[in-house]
């Protein structure tokens, strides 16, 4: 796996993080994993004292709704490891439908149905740490709808890899673009409160944004130039790191 496919997963999943499902929620996700009122969030006095508890919380959270994203990426490079010599048809449709989610971001159409997300009645969080990670991997699920065609593009780029290992790799670097903002969030959830007062305005932008860099690179999976780009990527990585890819 090479850094270009890592990248763009990761960016992904900072883009999903930016969705309106998630960024204008996630003082209330804090709130509800940590079992600290958003009052006390605020409070300079009980700030300290409530921190660890609410960036612990957050991190069991990060492992619950990482360890569905990483199964569904291996699971999609399984099948299509399955259907390696259809690997070119694969590859296209792939490319076809990170295009239309492209589209999809940009504006070009709208659907309904990924506007919103699922509706869990949990009014009472299961103890401890395992607790969080349990909530981490129900919310993965609420999340799918409104994240989905992001997670669905990433997966397709799971799927064109044909290998558990990549696919694997691609979800935890996708789990990582979603997790590393929500956990800088709960180290300093002050300053996210007024930094995503001043982001909402701009979430539409940047989602276009996001969009355009999947439209490049479903029609890079179609011409199969990605294949050529990852291994131009590769005579500047550095052998330590490939190592570890």
């Amino acid at each position: 796996m090479t850094d270009v496919n890592v990248f763009v997963a990761f960016a992904a999943g900072v883009f999903s993080f930016l969705s309106p499902c998630v960024l204008p929620l996630i003082p209330s996700y804090l709130s509800f994993v940590s079992g600290v009122s958003l009052d006390e969030m605020r409070s300079e006095q009980a700030r300290s004292r409530v921190r660890w508890r609410v960036v612990l919380n957050s991190a069991a959270f990060i492992v619950g709704f990482s360890l569905v994203f990483v199964s569904l990426g291996a699971s999609a490079s399984f099948l299509g490891g399955l259907f390696f010599g259809y690997r070119n048809i694969i590859r296209i449709l792939g490319g076809v439908f990170i295009i239309l989610v492209g589209l999809y971001l940009v504006g070009a159409f709208k659907i309904a149905a990924l506007e919103r997300y699922l509706q869990f009645d949990l009014k009472d969080k299961p103890a401890g740490y395992l607790g969080s990670i349990l909530v981490g991997i129900t919310f993965a699920v609420a999340w799918t709808p409104c994240v989905g065609p992001i997670l669905g593009a990433t997966l397709a780029l799971a799927g064109s890899a044909g290998e558990v290992s990549r696919g694997t790799l691609l979800l935890t670097s996708y789990a990582a673009g979603l997790g590393l903002p929500f956990f800088l969030s709960a180290l300093a959830i002050n300053s996210f409160f007024q930094f995503s007062r001043r982001l909402r305005r701009y979430i539409q932008t940047i989602h276009a944004v996001g969009g355009l860099l999947l439209i490049i690179v479903g029609l890079l999976l179609i011409t199969d130039y990605m294949t050529m780009l990852n291994a131009y990527a590769l005579r500047f990585t550095p052998q330590w790191l490939l190592e570890r890819l």
